[in-house]
């Protein structure tokens, strides 16, 4: 009966319509609703109120609800739910002080730390909209992106001094994390300490805008602008397929600045999560923070579970990971032996998710989707549409690879510097081409812009990779299209053979023969010591592509012109 009630006074409150049953019982479920003494409630409500879906109304709430408990945990130590709001409260008013307004832009060149919080939470305050920086850019790639976007500050770890120095922008800069002191700029430690005045701020007209860059696998990196939900429908479907719990220890892995990393630490505000926050990712590290805080929860991308099962079967031994519930990984392929490989090793605990910073999720695989399927990208969640279509945009039926369309509440507002994705019936395109199994399960068969068409066959790397990504002597590999003077074009794989591993290229085009189809043989394999990535560890496959255009220019007596962003 409590619980009915309660779930009754805060419908409204916590912008839960549509579906109301569904999001109600799942929120209930994870202990987001749940009983709390009179007067906290009606704080708690005030604030929802006030702020909406937002970072500051999770900060203010957890605030009320849990001041005391334990909100951070990174290297400098713990901070409380209070003692963060607070801190976030004065960094906004400094900022303010500092000409920093609503509407304004801050970008973040953060790793995750409290700094990166601190930052996140105050411009929602403020209603300055965030442009989070992958912390791998160069010099000019920092320049292009802060010319395009033109926000009016950036907050930065002292660590990049340099990279900002060789941009030399005209910007307000601070400095998020500081080591040697180098840096002349006022850091956020600083401008909390020198600010008396904590008070709440009055909320914005507009609330903030969160702008994430894509990958730039393919190309520049892009601003992809995202508000926040009118409701709390989404973070009800995620919470349906992953059990994620209120007051639970979460260690973040994935970069905060990444879409995966950022939405759990969204998701983390709802659920007054405990994070525990290291700026550069360790393997050993990242298990000894699960055992110390007897964490429920790990967020990864990909490579970082890869990382880990690389390290001696007696060092993860070593490590008590039993309470560890859920394993969530997204930002980039997941291979089947890889997810079976952890899951045999700390139990079956992970969750996949399958989406883009443009679609937000669009699949998510639970253990026994992994387990029954391996290299399944998963099903379609609560509240997400998913529809394969052909090239005249008919849809196509389950068995049949097509462009993947998604659709719901969570999907971006457009890039900052003008365009979209593909849209067919009000669905936004992944970006990729996949099918969808008798079981609803979805598998991605590869990029829509990277199939190649050889000796007239279409042709996806993907189905490549995969085969030889299960080879027991290869330890990483990436497929591209190369030129091919009789077919068009032909495949070449490069790859990474395992410390013990034993492979050439003969055995490789052998081993791909065997298995597939003969013009899925790579007409070249090439072995290398490891494969170019990106910060969030996605494979950068552009660089593999500017070493064959360079190796090209160089047989033709012209060595090119390398103005790539990467």
């Amino acid at each position: 009966m409590i619980r009915e009630r309660l779930g009754k006074v805060q419908i409204g409150s916590l912008g839960l319509l549509p579906d109301v049953p569904f999001n109600v019982k799942v929120l209930i479920d994870a202990g987001i609703v749940r009983p709390t003494r009179p007067d906290r409630l009606a704080g708690v409500l005030r604030e929802l109120r006030r702020w909406g879906a937002s970072p500051a109304a999770g900060a203010a709430a957890a605030a009320i609800r849990y001041p005391n408990e334990t909100m951070i945990i990174d290297e400098l130590g713990e901070l409380t739910f209070a003692g963060v709001h607070e801190r976030s409260n004065k960094l906004a008013h400094a900022f303010a002080e500092k000409g920093i307004s609503e509407g304004d832009g801050i970008a973040i060149l953060a790793r995750n730390h409290r700094g990166f919080v601190d930052t996140v939470l105050a411009a929602s305050k403020l209603g300055a909209n965030c442009l989070f920086m992958n912390t791998m850019f160069s010099g000019p790639q920092l320049v292009d992106v802060l010319e395009r976007e033109d926000p009016k500050a950036v907050v930065y770890d002292e660590e990049f001094l340099n990279v900002m120095e060789k941009a030399d922008v005209d910007l307000k800069r601070f400095v998020a994390w500081s080591e040697d002191g180098e840096s002349e700029d006022p850091t956020i430690e600083s401008l909390i300490e020198e600010t008396d005045d904590a008070s709440d701020l009055k909320p914005p007209e507009k609330s903030a805008k969160f702008i994430v860059l894509t990958s730039g696998t393919t190309g520049t990196p892009k601003g992809a602008q995202r508000g926040q939900p009118d409701t709390l429908g989404p973070i009800a479907a995620l919470l349906s397929k992953i059990p994620l719990k209120a007051r639970e220890t979460t260690v973040i892995a994935a970069p905060l600045f990444h879409s995966w990393g950022f939405a759990h630490f969204s998701i983390g505000l709802s659920l007054s999560s405990t994070y525990v926050l290291r700026r550069k990712f360790d393997p050993e590290e990242m298990l000894k923070s699960i055992e110390e805080n007897k964490a429920e929860a790990l967020i990864v991308v990909p490579v970082m579970l890869q990382r880990t099962m690389q390290l001696d079967d007696d060092v993860i031994k070593k490590y008590d990971l039993s309470s560890l519930k859920a394993t969530c990984a997204s930002g980039s392929a997941l291979p089947g032996d890889l997810a079976t490989e952890w899951m045999d090793a700390t139990g079956d605990n992970l969750y996949n998710l399958y989406g883009s910073t443009e679609v937000a999720w669009a699949t998510i695989a639970t253990p026994e989707d992994l387990r029954e399927a391996p290299g399944t990208a998963g099903r379609i969640p609560h509240g997400t549409v998913l529809k394969i279509y052909d090239e005249d945009e008919n849809e196509l039926p389950q068995g049949e690879t097509g462009r993947i369309f998604v659709g719901n509440e969570m999907k971006f507002e457009g890039y900052t510097g003008g365009g979209n994705k593909d849209i067919i019936d009000g669905l936004l395109s992944s970006g990729d081409v996949g099918h969808l199994d008798e079981e609803g399960r979805l598998f991605i068969d590869g990029r829509d812009d990277e199939m190649i068409v050889s000796g007239g066959e279409n042709v996806f790397p993907r189905e490549v990779e995969d085969l030889l990504a299960g080879h027991e002597a290869v330890d990483e590999v990436a497929v591209i299209g190369v030129d091919d003077e009789k077919y068009g074009q032909a495949l070449k794989a490069f790859v990474v053979t395992t410390s013990s591993g034993s492979l050439d290229e003969d055995g490789a085009k052998k081993y791909v023969k065997e298995n597939l189809a003969g013009f899925k043989v790579p007409r070249e394999v090439e072995f290398i010591d490891e494969l170019p990535r990106n910060a969030t560890g996605k494979v950068v496959k552009r660089e593999l592509e500017e070493s064959e255009e360079d190796d090209d220019g160089a047989d033709s007596g012209d060595a090119g012109d390398d103005s790539s962003d990467g």
